[in-house]
């Protein structure tokens, strides 16, 4: 068997081990973890809706920037994305909110757009906070997509009836 066929034999066999063994890492940190992060991410969801029921999308975004601040891991910053965007979601409009938040489609506007908002309200790039404002690109984008006064989504009338053609 010429050398080359053994390296490359030793390196599929290596490459193989290594994806059975993320597999099953993967499968392990799931089963033992996954049921607390989805009751984490609910409670935070939860959380999050019953603040924005009683203020407006800038109280939101001010308790979001609040609890950013206080934040001590990657985990918490995580957790405060979510909240934001659950309470953006149930919160009061507030006027003109969205009126200076760039497109999710303009990338360089956008990245500048968070770079000043994390400047504004004083967060460093090592609480990620470009990842909080991203919620209110999304939200706001949303928002444009979906015109004041018209029906929630569940609200809507079904769609007309198709006829056979003859």
């Amino acid at each position: 068997m010429p050398t080359w066929l053994k390296v490359v034999l030793i390196i599929g066999g290596l490459v193989i081990v290594l994806i059975v063994a993320a597999v099953i890492t993967g499968v392990y940190v799931a089963r033992k973890y996954g049921p607390g992060l989805m009751e984490a991410g609910k409670q935070t969801v939860g959380e999050g809706g019953e603040y924005g029921r009683r203020t407006d999308n800038e109280g939101c975004l001010n308790e979001a920037v609040a609890r950013q601040g206080r934040s001590e891991g990657f985990t918490d910053i995580i957790k405060n994305n979510i909240f934001l965007r659950a309470c953006l979601e149930s919160s009061r409009p507030t006027p003109a909110f969205c009126d200076s938040v760039p497109r999710q489609m303009e990338f360089v506007k956008g990245a500048q757009w968070q770079l000043q908002q994390c400047k504004h309200y004083g967060l460093t790039p090592e609480k990620q906070c470009g990842q909080l404002f991203q919620q209110v690109q999304q939200f706001c984008e949303q928002r444009r997509r979906t015109p004041a006064g018209d029906a929630d989504e569940g609200d809507a009338p079904p769609p007309p009836a198709v006829l056979p053609a003859r």
